[in-house]
């Protein structure tokens, strides 16, 4: 295998010293015009790449943030990173991507990896419900911003919608439709959002003046599809069946509909449903989903220009923030009585 150039063999072949190669890398207007040229090319000729490890040894600090997600199957969070990705371009730093698969355990060692690569700061939608992992986290004195939740204290930023609201907004809706026999279907209940979400639907069903057990809950173990599914054939199974269902996000949404679709049960006429997120597949589905849209994209934004003002020149007065966004209620066909879907025409 070719041995890797260095800097130094860059430096002998320009005639130059290391110090003058470094200076037009790293400060090019140091240095004469005509020298710059001569080593610019050397560079070329050789095909140097500087080691990116080795500027972040003598500068102390990486130009990696890291982003830590429960799902990337889900495309919420592909969403996400797109708007952190965005941010951190502007910034002249990279993204470094990994997906948590909502286990704890997986989120622990990327933590572990990160601190070991000493990564410029991490943002985090995290799933371990202990606060453990963050807590171990801290002592590294890296910085991070948690996305899709809300910092439990002032200790750091974060950036989150309401999802009190944001179920509420679905019940209510629901409710409207005429329902008062309400499934939701959530994810894991550990997890903040899920949590929230049926906060937000309870309190629609308390302002109608519905008792709580209205809301029948099914928990599902994921936040995916094959969840949905799962989910969908135990709503199936009940002895006496919803009209409605609200589900925590819109994988699990999909699912349901589904698993309904193949047992014959029509979608709203027999049951009406209502997601959570409104990814792109929302509205393209068989039955276009109600749901209720996060602005995913400046949630990962704003995020990125949280930590990057942490991290960068403005650390020294930057102050942490709790950023709250609100959802907003997108109505399809799949929760529309029929005649309101014929005078609705695409479904919007």
């Amino acid at each position: 295998m070719a041995q890797s150039v260095g800097i130094k063999d860059v430096a002998r072949l320009a005639g130059v010293s290391v110090g003058t190669v470094s200076n037009v890398i790293n400060r090019p207007e140091s240095v004469t015009e005509e020298t710059r040229a001569r080593v610019l090319a050397t560079i070329d000729e050789l095909g140097y790449v500087r080691s990116e490890s080795a500027r972040q040894l003598r500068a102390g600090r990486s130009r990696i943030i890291s982003l830590l997600v429960l799902d990337m199957a889900n495309p919420f969070f592909v969403d996400v990173a797109s708007g952190a990705e965005r941010s951190a371009r502007e910034a002249g730093l990279g993204v470094m991507l990994c997906n948590s698969g909502q286990s704890a355990t997986e989120e622990s060692e990327y933590l572990g990896l990160f601190s070991e690569q000493r990564v410029r700061g991490v943002l985090i939608t995290p799933v371990d419900p202990t606060g453990r992992n963050l807590r171990a986290f801290r002592r590294q004195g890296i910085p991070y911003v948690l996305v899709d939740r809300v910092a439990p204290s002032t200790e750091g930023c974060s950036v989150s919608v309401d999802d009190v609201t944001g179920g509420a907004l679905a019940v209510r809706h629901l409710i409207a439709g005429g329902h008062t026999e309400i499934a939701y279907v959530s994810g894991p209940l550990h997890l903040d959002q899920c949590r929230d979400r049926q906060a937000g639907a309870l309190q629609a069903l308390a302002e109608a003046g519905l008792p709580a057990d209205r809301l029948r809950l099914i928990e599902a173990e994921r936040l995916d599809v094959v969840a949905g599914r799962d989910s969908g054939a135990r709503l199936l199974g009940m002895s006496s069946r919803p009209t409605a269902v609200f589900c925590a996000n819109d994988l699990l949404a999909l699912g349901v509909l589904q698993a309904l679709y193949g047992a014959g049960v029509s979608v709203p006429d027999d049951v009406a449903l209502v997601g959570y997120d409104d990814i792109e597949f929302a509205s393209a589905a068989a039955v276009p989903l109600t749901s209720v849209r996060q602005p995913a994209f400046q949630m990962g934004r704003m995020a990125a220009d949280l930590l990057i003002e942490e991290t960068g020149d403005a650390a020294d007065t930057h102050q942490h923030q709790r950023i709250v966004l609100q959802p907003e209620l997108v109505v399809r066909d799949s929760s529309l009585p029929r005649r309101r879907r014929d005078r609705a025409p695409g479904g919007a």
